[in-house]
């Protein structure tokens, strides 16, 4: 705001110049500040590319955090015990030593493998979480299969086979337990109090909590069903959805963000690079207004379900018929006569996070 011309490195040495001014900043450790600096820098460099790319609408001008729910240290600031069960923090936060709870094992990494260490707070707790360099790279037997993938809210997910997927509706289904939560919680706050009362932060507590596990549920589950997905073909295509202008339907944004539509894409494209699958995504401008046999346009609301052309009389599901139709988007954007079903391609770098519980 004050400084023009200001690059990423300039950044990280004026976190010397905050040190020496403020007492909070000097307890932290070095590297831990200038981790803080490179978050600064990715949202100011993603409004200067928002701005040079000419984006419409707002161009996302960095905002000020006041409350951060994490702390991430590089190479130093922290040292693991010999059993790599339990990590302790040397920065004059006083943070000591922690246990390690988890499933995963850090005996089967070296040290220096071991880029950056992240602190997060969470409702439920603390976690701390171990970004490591490593090569990921499985090779699987080839499935000789390909699919399209529509997403919806009637149905998750449904495929150019005719298969279909259930919507969990998570969020739906707990909607009332997190209402009643909400307004236990409204009824502790004091207005013009500060602090609020030990009972009030008792009850917010237990509502994060709550939506933390709705949020969980909705992860795990597109997790499961992105990977079954990458394990049964070797090409996967699916949409190339503007979530973020969908959910400005009022009418429909609340089922749009239970269903996880960007996660599951993720999730897809991860799985997709790890295990050597093809993912496309593609335009989905009247993928369910045309007909899959015939090409034809034939206009239909959102409310009806079913397919039926009157050109050429085919008659399917709304959805199946939206998922061939990507499939044959998907064939014509690879070039289906040039590619080799089961090819494994090329895995790179992939930095890959474990997340452990941590506990005093």
């Amino acid at each position: 705001m004050d400084n023009e011309k200001v690059g990423r490195y300039d950044l990280n040495k004026y976190c010397a110049v905050l040190a020496s001014e403020f007492p909070f900043a000097d307890q932290l450790n070095s590297m831990a500040r200038q981790s803080a600096a490179e978050r600064a820098w990715s949202a100011i460099s993603r409004f200067y590319d928002n701005c040079q790319n000419k984006i419409k609408g707002k161009k996302g001008f960095p905002k000020f955090k006041k409350h951060c729910r994490s702390v991430e240290y590089k190479t130093s600031g922290w040292k693991l015990s010999d059993s790599r069960k339990a990590i302790t923090f040397s920065d004059k936060k006083g943070i000591g030593t922690l246990k390690l709870k988890g499933t995963y094992d850090l005996n089967y990494y070296d040290i220096k493998q071991i880029k950056r260490v992240r602190l997060v707070r969470k409702a439920d707790g603390y976690y701390a979480q171990f970004a490591i360099d490593v090569k990921v790279k499985i090779e699987t037997q080839p499935t000789n299969k390909i699919v399209g993938l529509d997403l919806g809210l009637k149905y998750f997910l449904a495929d150019s086979d005719g298969n279909t997927v259930e919507s969990p509706q998570f969020y739906r289904k707990s909607e009332k337990q997190l209402n009643r939560a909400n307004r236990k919680k409204s009824k502790k706050f004091v207005k013009g109090a500060k602090p609020q009362s030990k009972n009030y932060h008792k009850a917010r507590s237990r509502y994060t909590r709550k939506h933390l596990r709705v949020s969980r549920q909705r992860k795990e589950y597109v997790k499961r069903v992105a990977y079954s997905v990458i394990q049964s073909n070797d090409l996967v295509a699916y949409e190339d959805l503007n979530v973020k202008g969908l959910v400005r339907n009022r009418h429909l944004a609340k089922s749009i963000s239970d269903a996880g539509w960007s996660t599951f894409r993720q999730w897809l494209e991860y799985f997709g690079f790890k295990y050597g699958k093809v993912t496309v995504a593609v335009p989905p401008h009247n993928t369910s207004q045309n007909c899959s046999r015939c090409r034809k346009k034939v206009k239909k609301s959102l409310s009806t379900r079913t397919h039926v052309c009157p050109h050429c009389g085919f008659v399917e599901d709304r959805d199946i018929n939206a998922a061939i139709n990507i499939l044959k988007l998907a064939l014509c954007t690879v070039g289906i006569r040039s590619l080799t079903l089961g090819e494994i391609y090329p895995l790179g770098q992939l930095e890959q996070s474990c997340c452990l519980t941590a506990s005093r």
